[in-house]
C-alpha cells in the first residue's frame, strides 16, 4: 500500500497490507542485522513505532496531525533473519491523547519478538 509510504518506510523495505487490520512486514536484510544471526533492536523498534503510526493515521480524519508524547518497548525474544510482521491496536482514542499498543511476531503472533505501547498528541 502506498499510501503509507515514508521515506524511511522505503529505505526499511517495510510493506503495509490488510489483514484484519494493518499489518506492516519488515524483510531482513543485510541493513536491519544486528548481533549475527539476530535483527537490530533498533530496526524491530522502529517497526512497532512505525506500525502504530500509519494505524493510527488510518483510524484518524483527514487533516489530523499527531506527535509522539511517549513510547516504551519490550523485547522478548531474538528476532531471525526472517520477516518480522507488526500489528497495532488503538487502545483509546480520544479528542487529544491516543494510546496505541503494538506486537511483532515472526513465526507465530502468539509468540511475540516484541511489544510496544505508545502514546500520540493528535491535533484535529
Amino acid at each position: 500500500m502506498s499510501e503509507f509510504g515514508s521515506p524511511y518506510a522505503r529505505t526499511m523495505g517495510f510493506t503495509v497490507s490488510r489483514d484484519d487490520g494493518l499489518v506492516v512486514t519488515m524483510p531482513p536484510g543485510d541493513g536491519v542485522m544486528g548481533r549475527p544471526g539476530f535483527l537490530h533492536g533498533g530496526a524491530i523498534a522502529g517497526l512497532l513505532d512505525f506500525t502504530a503510526w500509519v494505524t493510527l493515521f488510518d483510524a484518524l480524519e483527514d487533516g489530523a496531525t499527531i506527535k509522539p508524547i511517549s513510547i516504551s518497548t519490550d523485547f522478548m525474544r531474538g528476532g531471525k533473519p526472517e520477516p518480522l510482521h507488526a500489528r497495532a491496536t488503538i487502545v483509546r482514542l480520544g479528542r487529544r491523547v491516543a494510546n496505541v499498543g503494538v506486537v511483532g511476531w515472526q513465526d507465530d503472533e502468539t509468540k511475540p519478538v516484541a511489544a510496544a505501547n505508545l502514546k500520540f498528541l493528535i491535533e484535529r
